[in-house]
Protein backbone atom coordinates (compact mmCIF):
# COMPACT_ATOMS: atom_id res chain seq x y z
CA UNK A 1 0.00 0.00 0.00
CA UNK A 2 3.04 2.47 -0.08
CA UNK A 3 2.36 5.18 -2.67
CA UNK A 4 5.99 6.40 -4.43
CA UNK A 5 6.39 10.20 -2.51
CA UNK A 6 6.78 13.07 -5.09
CA UNK A 7 10.09 14.13 -5.79
CA UNK A 8 11.33 17.78 -6.11
CA UNK A 9 14.25 16.79 -8.57
CA UNK A 10 13.24 15.48 -12.60
CA UNK A 11 14.72 11.74 -12.48
CA UNK A 12 15.39 11.41 -8.31
CA UNK A 13 13.79 7.79 -7.28
CA UNK A 14 10.93 7.84 -5.36
CA UNK A 15 10.74 6.67 -1.90
CA UNK A 16 8.19 5.40 0.33
CA UNK A 17 5.73 7.66 2.68
CA UNK A 18 2.88 6.76 4.52
CA UNK A 19 -0.63 5.91 3.30
CA UNK A 20 -3.26 8.72 3.47
CA UNK A 21 -6.67 6.49 4.33
CA UNK A 22 -9.81 7.86 5.92
CA UNK A 23 -9.76 7.73 9.58
CA UNK A 24 -11.33 5.73 11.75
CA UNK A 25 -12.80 7.39 15.23
CA UNK A 26 -10.51 5.42 17.09
CA UNK A 27 -7.94 6.32 14.77
CA UNK A 28 -8.54 10.34 15.40
CA UNK A 29 -9.33 9.73 19.06
CA UNK A 30 -5.88 8.29 19.97
CA UNK A 31 -4.26 10.56 17.44
CA UNK A 32 -5.44 13.59 18.81
CA UNK A 33 -4.44 11.87 22.71
CA UNK A 34 -0.67 11.87 21.10
CA UNK A 35 -1.27 15.35 19.82
CA UNK A 36 -2.17 16.80 23.52
CA UNK A 37 0.18 14.58 25.02
CA UNK A 38 2.83 16.61 22.84
CA UNK A 39 1.80 20.01 24.29
CA UNK A 40 3.01 18.12 27.61
CA UNK A 41 7.01 18.37 26.19
CA UNK A 42 9.88 20.54 28.16
CA UNK A 43 10.59 23.62 25.47
CA UNK A 44 13.90 22.88 23.20
CA UNK A 45 15.08 24.68 20.48
CA UNK A 46 16.55 21.37 19.30
CA UNK A 47 13.90 18.73 19.06
CA UNK A 48 10.43 18.80 17.95
CA UNK A 49 7.37 17.83 20.78
CA UNK A 50 6.01 14.76 19.72
CA UNK A 51 3.44 12.57 21.69
CA UNK A 52 2.50 8.86 21.10
CA UNK A 53 -0.01 6.37 22.17
CA UNK A 54 0.62 2.81 22.02
CA UNK A 55 -2.77 0.76 21.61
CA UNK A 56 -3.34 -3.01 21.95
CA UNK A 57 -5.30 -4.73 19.27
CA UNK A 58 -8.32 -4.61 21.90
CA UNK A 59 -8.45 -0.96 22.17
CA UNK A 60 -6.13 -0.88 25.25
CA UNK A 61 -3.97 1.83 25.95
CA UNK A 62 -0.72 0.33 26.96
CA UNK A 63 1.53 3.73 27.53
CA UNK A 64 1.83 6.96 26.71
CA UNK A 65 4.83 9.27 26.60
CA UNK A 66 6.19 12.89 25.17
CA UNK A 67 9.73 13.91 24.05
CA UNK A 68 11.50 15.04 26.99
CA UNK A 69 9.17 13.52 29.30
CA UNK A 70 11.90 12.02 31.86
CA UNK A 71 15.34 12.83 29.71
CA UNK A 72 15.88 15.79 27.63
CA UNK A 73 17.07 13.01 25.01
CA UNK A 74 13.50 11.11 25.21
CA UNK A 75 11.70 10.82 21.89
CA UNK A 76 8.13 10.59 22.54
CA UNK A 77 7.74 6.53 21.09
CA UNK A 78 11.24 5.71 23.63
CA UNK A 79 9.22 6.83 26.54
CA UNK A 80 6.29 5.47 25.94
CA UNK A 81 7.90 2.10 25.03
CA UNK A 82 10.19 2.00 27.93
CA UNK A 83 6.81 1.98 30.11
CA UNK A 84 6.52 -1.42 28.77
CA UNK A 85 8.19 -5.23 29.78
CA UNK A 86 10.48 -6.18 26.71
CA UNK A 87 8.86 -8.43 24.75
CA UNK A 88 5.84 -7.38 25.71
CA UNK A 89 3.71 -9.95 23.35
CA UNK A 90 0.68 -6.91 23.42
CA UNK A 91 2.74 -5.21 20.88
CA UNK A 92 2.92 -7.35 18.11
CA UNK A 93 -1.09 -6.78 17.83
CA UNK A 94 -0.44 -3.05 19.01
CA UNK A 95 -0.69 0.83 17.07
CA UNK A 96 1.72 3.11 17.65
CA UNK A 97 0.13 6.83 17.29
CA UNK A 98 2.54 9.35 16.96
CA UNK A 99 2.15 12.85 16.28
CA UNK A 100 5.10 12.86 14.14
CA UNK A 101 6.73 10.48 11.94
CA UNK A 102 9.01 8.70 14.12
CA UNK A 103 12.38 9.32 13.60
CA UNK A 104 14.76 6.95 11.04
CA UNK A 105 17.67 8.82 12.23
CA UNK A 106 19.04 11.08 15.10
CA UNK A 107 22.25 12.49 17.01
CA UNK A 108 21.07 12.13 20.47
CA UNK A 109 20.86 8.28 20.78
CA UNK A 110 22.56 5.08 19.13
CA UNK A 111 18.70 3.56 17.86
CA UNK A 112 16.27 5.71 16.09
CA UNK A 113 12.53 5.41 16.86
CA UNK A 114 11.65 3.77 13.75
CA UNK A 115 14.15 0.84 14.74
CA UNK A 116 12.47 0.54 18.23
CA UNK A 117 9.25 -0.05 17.23
CA UNK A 118 10.86 -2.31 14.80
CA UNK A 119 12.07 -4.64 17.20
CA UNK A 120 9.25 -4.22 19.75
CA UNK A 121 7.13 -5.81 16.74
CA UNK A 122 4.69 -2.89 16.14
CA UNK A 123 2.77 -3.68 12.77
CA UNK A 124 1.26 -0.78 12.88
CA UNK A 125 1.82 3.16 13.03
CA UNK A 126 -0.38 6.00 12.35
CA UNK A 127 0.79 9.51 12.08
CA UNK A 128 -0.15 13.07 11.71
CA UNK A 129 2.60 15.02 10.37
CA UNK A 130 5.23 13.54 8.41
CA UNK A 131 9.19 14.92 9.59
CA UNK A 132 10.17 17.75 8.29
CA UNK A 133 14.01 18.47 7.15
CA UNK A 134 14.28 20.58 10.42
CA UNK A 135 16.73 18.90 12.16
CA UNK A 136 17.95 16.50 9.63
CA UNK A 137 19.00 16.17 6.02
CA UNK A 138 16.68 12.48 5.05
CA UNK A 139 13.71 12.21 7.37
CA UNK A 140 13.32 8.52 6.57
CA UNK A 141 11.28 7.05 9.73
CA UNK A 142 8.52 5.68 7.65
CA UNK A 143 10.06 4.29 4.79
CA UNK A 144 12.29 2.33 7.25
CA UNK A 145 9.20 0.68 8.90
CA UNK A 146 6.83 0.08 5.51
CA UNK A 147 10.53 -2.00 4.31
CA UNK A 148 10.02 -4.17 7.15
CA UNK A 149 6.35 -4.52 6.51
CA UNK A 150 4.99 -2.17 9.14
CA UNK A 151 1.65 -0.61 7.65
CA UNK A 152 2.58 3.06 8.50
CA UNK A 153 -1.19 5.54 7.53
CA UNK A 154 -0.96 9.32 7.93
CA UNK A 155 -3.77 10.99 9.19
CA UNK A 156 -3.07 14.49 7.70
CA UNK A 157 -6.40 16.48 8.96
CA UNK A 158 -4.43 16.45 12.84
CA UNK A 159 -0.99 17.46 11.08
CA UNK A 160 -1.76 21.50 11.59
CA UNK A 161 -2.28 20.51 14.97
CA UNK A 162 0.90 18.85 15.78
CA UNK A 163 2.79 21.28 13.64
CA UNK A 164 1.08 24.22 15.85
CA UNK A 165 2.55 22.69 18.76
CA UNK A 166 5.94 23.11 16.96
CA UNK A 167 5.58 26.15 15.19
CA UNK A 168 8.70 28.06 17.28
CA UNK A 169 10.94 25.51 15.12
CA UNK A 170 9.23 26.13 11.64
CA UNK A 171 9.64 29.60 11.36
Amino acid sequence: MTEPHPSTEPGAASEPHPVTEPASGADLAFLRRAVELSRRCPPSRTAFSVGAVVVAADGTVLAEGFSREVDGHDHAEEAALAKLPTGDPRLRGATVYSSLEPCGQRASRPVPCAELLLAAGVPRVVVAWREPSTFVAETRGAGLLEAAGVEVVELPELAEEARAVNAHLLD
